[in-house]
This record gives structure tokens, sequence and C-alpha cells, in this order.
């Protein structure tokens, strides 16, 4: 029985396929680094989920319309999406340690933007400093827990997801008991949450400095496992492109739920901006719990089978969810949210293990489509709530999780031990 590996040098890439042999550990998870980098994680998207959080307050006290704070959020997310697999590509070649500081920097300028912005395109402006910080944070963020993960590997980037979705999912809740009684002001708050943030990089960054360095020195040659079998180029383009396929329906789906969602159950039910914010967070909560066991869990059956899950199951929820009377609401957005991000870390990996020599690039690719995806949403939902209403809007967008259905024609992948071919 043999193992998929990768030995790749500065130029070129060349897959093997071993028996084994002799066996490697594929090393210890560093937990600490584990959970220290999903902690920034967490602070990172604690920080984007101000945007979110801000637009009823942007739309009643500045008049904005839901084309307006689409943009706003296409300005947030595409920044973000467009730089990350470049980012991700040129840290492939030559890490840079201390680049994760370096781009929240970045967001805290952003962040103390968005507070202070007295008209809609310093707004822009701003969030486009966020989403600058954004795209150096996510691949930079992704390979150091990659680097910690060991052979714990879906765990690692669980952990790290979790991070993210969960402080995605406090957007309800800083629009709620912060920004509702305090204003687009009490954005300001949110600057101390990015100077924790860069306090704790500073340290991740001295130990990725230091791992680096170690590598250098024992003039290691890197290897990396893969749990999908031989594919050539073409196969591995189509994979990658039905992933991407994937992941657009989720993320514009999950667009709609966080952002806009919060106005439908205004309308419909009569819900006031606290109310409604409440439902959002637990949507959300429930995404953040899904993510985390979604690693683990394709750890156990493979990727493909829980990236096939996380869409299939929600379909029939998600198109009912328009109709239903306000009591139902919840036991609804509770399974769609958990199963809807089961995959979010699980695509990651899979498009990680797809081209193992890019781990950066791949991460950035994954992770930064998500954010384009999320960008396109918002402006394409904002124009349509403003053009057709926004029932109806729901239940036109009620139906893209079926096009996630094209995951089933993803490659088979199998398990990944803790030994390594030599």
């Amino acid at each position: 029985m043999g193992i998929v590996s990768y030995r790749y040098g500065d130029e070129r890439e060349v897959r093997i396929i071993t028996t084994i042999k002799k066996t490697m550990p594929l090393g210890n998870p560093v937990y600490p680094i584990m959970f220290a980098i999903g902690g920034c994680h967490l602070l990172n998207d604690t920080l984007q989920a101000v945007i979110p959080a801000i637009f009823p307050i942007l739309e009643a006290e500045r008049g904005f319309s839901f084309t307006q704070l689409g943009f706003v959020l296409f300005a947030l997310n595409m920044v973000a999406s467009v730089l990350q697999p470049v980012i991700g590509y040129y840290s492939d070649r030559k890490p840079r340690p201390y680049a994760l500081p370096f781009g929240m920097a970045f967001s805290l300028i952003g962040i103390g933007g968005i507070a202070f912005a007295a008209n809609y395109w310093l707004i822009i402006l701003s969030v486009m400093l966020l989403g600058f910080g954004s795209a150096v944070f996510h691949p930079e963020g992704s390979r150091v827990s990659y680097m910690a993960a060991g052979s714990k590997r879906g765990l690692s980037q669980s952990i790290f997801q979790v991070g993210g979705n969960t402080g995605q999912a406090l957007a309800p809740l800083i629009s709620a008991f912060i920004l509702v009684p305090l204003g687009q002001r009490g954005a300001a708050l949110f600057m101390i949450v990015a100077a924790i943030a860069i306090f704790i990089m500073m340290k991740i960054s001295a130990w990725y400095k230091k791992r680096l360095e170690q590598e250098e020195q024992g003039n290691r040659k890197k290897v990396m496992l893969s749990s999908i079998g031989v594919l050539t180029r073409k196969q591995i383009m189509i994979a990658l492109i039905l992933l991407l396929v994937v992941i657009f329906a989720r993320s514009f789906y999950v667009t709609n739920m966080t952002s806009f969602y919060i106005f439908y159950l205004m309308e419909n039910y009569g819900l006031k901006i606290k109310e409604g914010q409440l439902y959002i967070f637990i949507f959300m909560a429930l995404g953040a719990i899904g993510t985390f066991f979604g690693g683990p869990i394709a750890d156990r059956i493979g990727r493909k089978n829980v990236i096939v899950l996380s869409l299939v199951l929600p379909i029939p929820l998600c198109i009912v969810l328009p109709y239903v009377p306000l009591w139902i609401v919840i036991p609804l957005i509770v399974i769609i949210g958990f199963f809807i991000m089961l995959s979010f870390s699980v695509t990651v990996v899979y498009a990680q293990e797809l081209v193992p020599s890019k781990i950066g690039t791949m991460s950035g690719l994954t992770v930064g489509l998500a954010f384009g995806m999320g960008a396109v949403g918002a402006v394409v939902i904002g124009m349509l709530m403003d053009q057709i209403g926004i029932a109806t809007t729901m239940i036109i967008v009620s139906f893209l999780p079926v096009i996630g259905l094209v995951g089933l024609a993803l490659p088979k992948d199998g398990k990944i031990t803790s030994k390594a071919a030599m």
C-alpha cells in the first residue's frame, strides 16, 4: 500500500508514490500555537464582523440604500479576496513571519476610520484597509496552523477556522449591544481588539521565525502528505474548479444570512434590530460549532464526504426557510448553520492536499474566494432587495445550496496516517 507524498525544491515539484519501508512521524501538534493563531483569527474576524453589524446603523443614521451597503461589503471582501492568493503565493516562496502583526496594523487603522468616517467614500476606504489586513492574515495564519498541526491537520485547521467563524458570529451581538446604543462611534472600541491581536501575533511570529530557522539550519527537505490519490494536472484543475463552485454556493448563501436576513426578519416578522440580531447570532454560532467539528469528522470519514454532507443535508431546509412561521425559524437556522459551515475548514485542507507544495496559495485561493463570493453576493443581494423586494430575494437565494451538489464529482480521498513515506 502506498502513500502519496510531495517533495519539492525552489522551482519544481515531483509527485512520488512509495511503498512504506521506513517511516517518519509527522511530528507532535504544537497546541499552544494552534490555539493562539485560532484566537488571533477570532480577533481578526471580530474586526470584520463590525462591518455587517454596522449595516442597520448606517441604513438608519446615514440613509444608505441596500445597494450602497452591498458595495461597502464588496469593498471589504474583494480586497481580501484578490490579495489573499497573491500574498499566499508570495509567502510560499519567501515566508515573512512578521507579516501577521504588520497586516493587523492596517486593520487597526481601518477600524478607526470606520468609527469616525464622515461620508460614504471614507467608509469605503476604511473597509479596504481592513480588507488588506485580512488578506495578509489569512494565508499566513493558515500556514502557521499547518506548521503547528503535526498529524492533527484537520483538527488544527478546524481550530483556526472556528476562531474566525466565532469572531464573525459576534456581529449580531456587536450590533445589538454596542453599535445600537453607541452608534457609529462605538466601532472605535474595536481598536483595542486590534491592539491585543498585534501583541499576540508578535509572539506567534517569533515562534514562526524560529521554526523557519530550524528548518534552514537542518537543511530539511519539505515533505507534504496527501490523502488524495495520484491525479493528472487536468484532473487537479477540474477538482479545484468543482471545489470553488462549492465555495461559491456556500459563501453566497452565508453572506445573505449574516448580512441581509436581518432585514427579512424585521420586515416579515416585525422584529426589532436587537431581536433580529439574536437570530443571526444563533445561525453564526452554530456555524462556528459546525466548523470546529468539520475537521475532526473529515479526519475520520474523509474530506469529500464532509463537503458533500455539508451542502446536501441543508438544501430542503434552506428552501422552506422563507415560508415558515417565526417559531420554526430557530430550529431551521440551527441545523442549516451547523451543516452548511461543516465544510469550511475542510475545503481549505482538501485544496491544500490537491496541491500540497502550495499551502499558502491554496489557503489564499479557497478562503480568498470565500471572501470574494461574499463580496459579489453582497452587491447582488443588495441590488435585488432594492429592485424586487426583500421577500422575493430571500426565496431566490434559498436555492443556492443546490449548486453545491457538484461536490459529488470531486475525487475521493482516503485517510492520512501519522506516518510519512521516506
